[in-house]
């Protein structure tokens, strides 16, 4: 998936409506403190689009929740074990994503489709502060876990089931595509003031030349 800040993910087809794309592998990732969004399509690393990193602002999210919707008390660090989003019949299970040598975030395996991972060096769901997940949009034979990603809508519910026993339940704000060499990272990666969730996939069209999708998709959620 190519995923939030520079982290890689497996291979994505694309989303749904757009049908597979077979033999194309692109990963997703999301880089340490790097807030940008970087692709890895098939054994090579494309470079990142993006403009250069910008460093968190506290207090600093997107977008704001509805003043009907308050956000939910935070939680103690947990690590997250399931995603689940009924809305587009996802109940994948989480790999910790750490960063690499080479400053991104080292991929799932490339080989399960039904994968999630998060950013395991930074907030957990359910912390104050914002948590990146990622995952594939398709791998080389079929949709990935986050293939249908873009058919949640505003007011949509998803929840994590953390290793603490207890399950944190996400709000959706919004749904925005941002195209990868113009892509807001301290909007997207920004510290927030409430605990917030990024999901992050790959969009638009996949460019063979460098072996990249050309936007990414995000979904602004937040706890209640």
């Amino acid at each position: 998936m190519a995923v939030p800040p520079s982290a890689p993910a497996d291979d994505e087809t694309a989303q749904a409506s757009q049908g597979s794309r077979p033999g194309l592998m692109v990963l997703c990732a999301v880089a340490l403190l790097v807030l940008a969004v970087s692709l890895v399509g098939g054994n090579d690393t494309s470079a990142d689009s993006s403009g250069p990193p910008l460093p968190a602002q506290p207090g600093t999210s997107a977008p704001p929740a509805s003043p009907a919707s308050p956000a939910g008390r935070a939680l103690p660090r947990a690590k997250p074990e399931r995603l689940l989003i009924p809305e587009i019949s996802v109940d994948a299970p989480f790999t910790d994503l750490a960063i690499g040598k080479n400053g991104q975030l080292q991929p799932p395996p490339a080989d399960d489709t039904n994968l999630v991972g998060w950013y395991a060096g930074g907030v957990s769901p359910g912390e104050k502060g914002t948590s990146v997940i990622a995952g594939h949009v398709d791998t080389k034979t079929s949709a990935a876990v986050f293939a249908r990603l873009d058919r949640l809508n505003e007011g949509d519910v998803f929840k994590v089931e953390r290793a603490d026993g207890r399950t944190a339940s996400f709000t959706v704000d919004s749904l925005e595509t941002f195209e990868k060499d113009d892509f807001p990272s301290e909007r997207v990666y920004g510290d927030a003031d409430r605990p917030e969730v990024r999901l992050i996939t790959c969009a638009g069209d996949y460019d063979h030349k460098v072996k990249d999708y050309t936007d990414n998709l995000v979904v602004f959620a937040h706890l209640t």
